[in-house]
């Protein structure tokens, strides 16, 4: 393990010391230079023209949900410790002179902050489903997703942000439907991924819930595979990340939000993520810092 850290530290050095990302003191939180600005607009386009041969539709939301909706899906109960719960000053003068004395003696704010009712969003894909709400199309319904979205998980892996952009695509519709979607994807994800030179593993994988119920959650999600990844060596073979995920939820949004087939029967949804934070670290350990001397084939595929 402690060579494990080394290698994070190592590594993350140097990318702050070549200027490829920007240290902001805090773990988990990175600015993007030039050269990464330009590399996730090219995976963007990667997932982009392999996405819009299924006719996905393209939809945005901001990078931040309302609370009750992590109430609705049960977020709080399962993922606690992901939570980026957003609060504010809602006082007067009186509690804004409190609260400046706290600032300035170095003390804990938070006390002075009220909850708003909006939090950072965790998966791009949450705010879709209340919007789904009712009766579907006939054949069902595709969205293209990209999102900042936020998970409390400081670490000097650079690999893993606490703040990181999603690239994801939903499928909703009959379980045949979306389980065939869902299989393709796990192929055609994995080929997009080899053909940036990049080993890749397809495994069955789990949620991190939380507590003692969170491990028998996460032991029945792999028992059904529903949830599949794709791993890339960054750090050593015992040790991969996951760069892709493939969720099939069954009926659990649709219960929660009565979404519904033309038969009246609750939809089935699936969904899939590119992690363009970790594909982007996934390229320059391989390929190195220099972007331009990457191989040609790499470039080509990016169209860099």
């Amino acid at each position: 393990m402690t060579d494990l850290i080394t290698a994070h530290l190592q590594f993350k050095q140097q990318l702050f010391d070549h200027k490829l990302l920007f240290n902001s003191g805090v773990n988990g939180i990175v600015g993007r230079s030039p050269q990464i600005v330009d590399l996730v607009q090219a995976l963007q386009s990667m997932v982009d023209r392999e996405s819009r041969k299924d006719g996905a539709l393209k939809a945005a939301f901001p990078p931040v949900v309302p609370r009750e909706l992590l109430r609705k899906v049960g977020y709080m109960e399962n993922f606690p410790q992901l939570c980026g719960s957003i609060h504010s000053f809602t006082g007067g003068d009186k509690e804004h002179l409190a609260l400046q004395q706290t600032v300035k003696g170095g003390g804990d704010w938070s006390p002075h902050l009220t909850q708003t009712d909006v939090t950072l969003t965790p998966a791009s894909c949450y705010p879709l489903y209340p919007t789904l709400a009712g009766t579907l199309p006939e054949g069902g319904v595709l969205f293209d997703l990209n999102c900042y979205c936020f998970r409390h998980e400081p670490s000097n892996d650079p690999a893993r942000l606490m703040s990181f952009e999603i690239r994801e695509n939903v499928r909703v519709g009959a379980p045949k439907d979306v389980q065939q979607w869902r299989s393709s994807w796990l192929d055609r994800g994995q080929g997009l991924i080899e053909s940036l030179g990049l080993s890749v593993v397809l495994d069955t994988a789990s949620d991190p819930f939380f507590g003692r119920g969170g491990r028998m959650m996460k032991a029945s999600q792999k028992e059904l595979e529903l949830k599949f990844e794709l791993l890339v060596d960054i750090w050593g073979k015992d040790n991969p990340t996951a760069v892709a995920s493939f969720n099939y939820h069954q009926e659990h949004f649709s219960h929660i939000f009565g979404i519904h087939l033309a038969n009246g029967d609750y939809a089935h949804t699936a969904c899939l993520g590119f992690g363009i934070d970790r594909l982007v670290i996934g390229l320059l350990k391989p390929h190195g810092f220099d972007i331009k001397a990457w191989p040609a084939s790499v470039r080509g595929v990016l169209g860099l």
